[in-house]
């Protein structure tokens, strides 16, 4: 799927990264995994689409685009999507119970109880 220009990879992605995984409102981020720096909406659908084990975005490398908004398309640096409940351009509201999965996407990031 394109979104805003970037090809985001997933199972049943929309046009703002929502996917088969995660839909509601606030599901409107793909982040690129270290070990292909492809955008997937979310770690399920790399699993259910590579052929390879996800690697998370590189720590040496939280200051290089590593999230994008569906909702505009802005792309942001790792720590700096981190930061932040909404995107910075647009002001769209992000899913608060991502940061559970944090550890799976980028490298240095301690698991954290999943509040599910």
């Amino acid at each position: 799927m394109n979104v805003h220009g970037h090809e985001v990879r997933g199972v049943g992605v929309d046009g703002e990264t929502r996917c088969a995984h995660y839909g509601t409102d606030r599901d409107v981020v793909a982040l690129k995994f270290g070990c292909c720096e492809t955008y997937y909406p979310c770690f399920r659908c790399h699993a259910e689409t590579t052929d390879h084990d996800a690697e998370p975005w590189p720590l040496e490398r939280r200051d290089e685009p590593a999230v994008l908004c569906g909702a505009c398309g802005a792309e942001l640096a790792a720590q700096e999507y981190m930061g932040v409940d909404s995107c910075p351009e647009c002001g769209t509201r992000f899913n608060p119970a991502c940061v559970d999965h944090y550890h799976l996407y980028f490298e240095g990031v301690e698991e954290t109880p999943d509040r599910r």
